[in-house]
């Protein structure tokens, strides 16, 4: 009996160790807790394929910026001197070239005609009659570009401002352009225009924005059709990057405002310098009409008066871009 009862009891010693190294991983959650491990470890193995794999998408993402940006970068190295036939839509007017070319060629016809009756020099008509057929419609129509372009930077954030107010209020984009179609000022209102009529023709409303920096040649309207280009093609918040872009654009505004009251004085010293001569002159004929007469009536005189014009134009020319900014 002595004998038998150690064997016993290390017979069952070692059946309990036994149990308990087999069966105390179910009874108290080891085996639950092994497995919640390997479910947490194969999550976590998927979610570094996922990061693994983000650089990708984000490589891709920034390729298809960048070609976006090479594209307008490239529109707008071309949209620098344009011909006259997109002059004339950026300028406002909905003539053609042929009416411009005309309507320019007869009126320097007619004021070489009458400055030859009146009784000019010979070798000055073709001069005059070139000034007023080529040189100043080519400056006037620059000079309604350019306000027209003034009054779109104006409006512009405005209109912005209507997109990003709609689409936080849950209007889709090509509505809230209809709005801004509707109730701007020109010539946002007719350039909106054109954008929401391609859009209900079926042009996608990345491309139709687009052209709108064909009809306003602006870095602002760039802007804004590369954020449209680059939302389309990349995602991510609208109302975000359309209110940065407002933003943006009145910094600009107030930019461009500060230049020019910072460069006010050296384009009215430029006024005064450019005026002074033509100003002296008219004063001396006034005055002394036979001391200046000579500039006119002989051919020093008038070779001097030729090249004292052409010596003022250049030194005004120089001022100008002098003074002007480009931002």
């Amino acid at each position: 009996m002595l004998g038998t009862l150690p064997i016993a009891f290390l017979a069952a010693v070692a059946f309990g160790g036994v149990a308990y190294v087999f069966l105390t991983p179910f009874f108290s959650g080891e085996k639950r807790a092994e497995k919640r491990m390997k479910e947490v470890a194969q999550a976590e193995t998927f979610t570094r394929k996922t990061r693994n794999a983000k650089p990708d998408v984000v490589t891709s993402r920034r390729q298809q910026v960048e070609e976006t940006l090479k594209q307008l970068e490239e529109r707008q190295k071309k949209a620098k001197r344009p011909p006259l036939s997109v002059r004339l839509p950026q300028a406002g007017l909905d003539w053609s070239k042929q009416r411009f070319l005309t309507i320019s060629g007869a009126f320097g016809l007619f004021v070489g005609i009458a400055a030859f009756f009146v009784g000019m020099q010979i070798y000055f008509v073709p001069i005059l009659a070139f000034a007023a057929g080529y040189t100043l419609p080519r400056w006037l129509l620059s000079y309604m570009k350019k306000r027209r372009e003034a009054k779109f930077i104006e409006e512009l954030p405005n209109a912005v401002d209507v997109i990003v107010r709609g689409v936080k209020s849950g209007l889709p984009v090509g509505d809230c352009i209809r709005i801004i179609a509707v109730e701007t000022k020109e010539p946002v209102k007719s350039e909106f225009r054109l954008i929401a009529e391609a859009a209900a023709m079926g042009i996608p409303l990345s491309e139709a924005a687009a052209k709108l920096f064909d009809r306003v040649p602006l870095a602002e309207a760039n802007f804004f059709s590369i954020v449209l280009s680059i939302q389309s093609k990349a995602g991510g918040s609208l109302s975000e990057t359309l209110g940065n872009l407002s933003r943006v654009l009145r910094d600009r505004k107030k930019m461009r405002d500060k230049i020019s009251a910072m460069s006010m004085e050296a384009k009215a010293s430029a006024a005064i310098i450019g005026a002074l001569p033509p100003g002296v002159m008219t004063l001396v004929c006034l005055t002394s009409p036979q001391y200046i007469e000579l500039l006119w009536t002989t051919s020093t005189g008038r070779m001097m008066l030729f090249a004292s014009l052409c010596w003022m134009t250049i030194g005004v020319l120089v001022m100008k871009k002098m003074i002007n900014f480009d931002f």
